[in-house]
């Protein structure tokens, strides 16, 4: 037991008569029983004394249903191998990355025959050009001639004279420019498809090295491009977040599409509770809620963050149970995936807050149960009132009497303060206790 129970017990007595001359003892009367209890700042501290605020609050119209906090399913990122090469880590678990920092990079040596494809690819433009410049300079030349050829013989028909030669050779070029259109046409369809031949292989060169095409080909020192530089292919962070977790070691020849690492975004979170069926008709209309830690050390009791409400697709028939999920509106330090906490649902929003106080607060004395208020008038005081209870959820109970909002509690500390009440004889043994502090006998 706390060894400063036992000095409380004997020293904080609150109406105790100053000192004076011994009296006869038969003529010395007892001293007045009082509920009041003195908590002077020591007192407080020894104790771990801590004082929650009478609230108005709706417990007979609250649901509250326990529950877990998850990642949402969009806050985890996967970062995988597109070609299959040498791993070098950048990074290591745990650790906070920003947007556009390295992760990890890989050499390939498939990188080579991409670059082999797109450099195929402009020999293949290039051979393309040539041959529409061949295909246009006969078209013209063919033109020309037949030209050429078409005015001599106007100026032999002029003299009347006919060369069949000449009429022979003018319907041979006449006859050429239909084959040499097509074999423009034929040479402008090769162009097209060498050039969708590099932009494919730039495309995958540039999906492999996740940098945008444009970027890929543009040109650096020395007047050639990008990817013609790159030798390791960096990987980068596409948002900012953690490293959940690596996949590979270091230095690991991994195959495609192998994850490497995946990083997550803690701030990406819900909560995921279970109701009972039995609460489904009321819990059909409502959008609102309020997340809520479990009673620990260093969490005020009043704490939570509100939340938008929805119900879950999945139920589960033997458990009687239906999902309830959570998106909260704000973060707090013990929202993280995994941590409990409880979900509060009002389901009636009419009706009228009655005052209540945290469940814990409220210690059994024998058959009654008592509570510590502080004296609003002396906040070095604690007045010991016997609770009379209403209506509880389980974390905070209805009083219905004996507070008024606003008050404070005694919360951390309470149980140590009956105590030293019982051995001390400050609780009156007969009657009751009024929270002002008089006391009457037995009726």
């Amino acid at each position: 037991m706390n060894r400063t129970i036992p000095c409380l017990a004997a020293a904080l007595v609150a109406c105790t008569p100053p000192a004076g001359p011994p009296a006869d003892p038969e003529q010395q009367e007892p001293a007045a029983t009082t509920n009041r209890i003195d908590i002077p700042a020591t007192v407080r501290s020894n104790l771990g004394i801590t004082f929650a605020k009478v609230e108005a609050r709706r417990v007979a119209q609250t649901i509250r249903v326990p529950g877990a906090f998850e990642l949402r399913p969009l806050a985890r990122h996967e970062y995988r191998m597109a070609l299959p090469g040498r791993v070098e880590l950048l990074v290591d678990q745990y650790d906070t990355v920003e947007s556009g920092q390295p992760l990890f990079r890989f050499q390939s040596p498939a990188w080579p025959e991409l670059l082999h494809e797109i450099i195929v690819g402009e020999q293949e433009i290039e051979t393309a050009l040539a041959k529409i410049e061949l295909a246009n300079a006969k078209t013209v030349e063919a033109e020309r001639k037949l030209a050429l050829v078409r005015g001599r013989i106007e100026g032999l028909t002029r003299a009347d004279f006919k060369d069949a030669d000449l009429e022979a050779q003018a319907a041979e070029l006449e006859a050429s420019l239909p084959r040499l259109g097509a074999e423009l046409r034929l040479s402008e369809t090769g162009l097209s498809n060498a050039r969708r031949t590099r932009e494919h292989a730039l495309h995958r060169a540039a999906t492999a090295a996740a940098i945008p095409d444009g970027q890929l080909e543009e040109e650096v020192e020395g007047g050639v491009p990008r990817y013609a530089t790159i030798d390791w292919i960096d990987v980068r962070a596409t948002k900012s977040g953690i490293v959940e977790r690596l996949a590979v070691t270091d230095g690991a020849f991994v195959e495609p599409p192998t994850i490497v690492l995946s990083i997550v975004d803690p701030d990406e979170v819900r909560f995921r509770a279970l109701a009972l069926q039995a609460d489904l008709r009321e819990l059909s209309g409502a959008a609102e809620a309020r997340i809520v830690p479990p009673r620990s050390s260093g969490v005020k009791i009043g704490e939570g963050v509100d939340a938008s409400l929805m119900l879950g697709l999945e139920a589960h028939p033997e458990e009687r149970t239906l999902t309830l999920l959570a998106t909260p509106r704000a973060s707090a330090p013990w929202i993280r995936p995994g941590v409990s906490a409880f979900l509060e649902v009002v389901v009636d929003s009419t009706a009228a807050p009655a005052l209540a106080v945290p469940r814990s607060a409220i210690v059994q004395d024998g058959l009654s149960h008592v509570f510590f208020r502080r004296d609003p008038k002396d906040p070095n005081r604690a007045i010991r009132v016997e609770a009379d209870m209403g209506v509880s959820d389980g974390r905070w109970v209805v009083l219905e009497s004996g507070v008024v909002r606003g008050d404070e509690v005694v919360l951390d500390g309470a149980y140590e303060l009956k105590l030293a009440t019982v051995q001390s004889g400050l609780g009156p043994r007969t009657g009751h206790v009024h929270a002002d502090g008089t006391s009457h006998g037995a009726h």
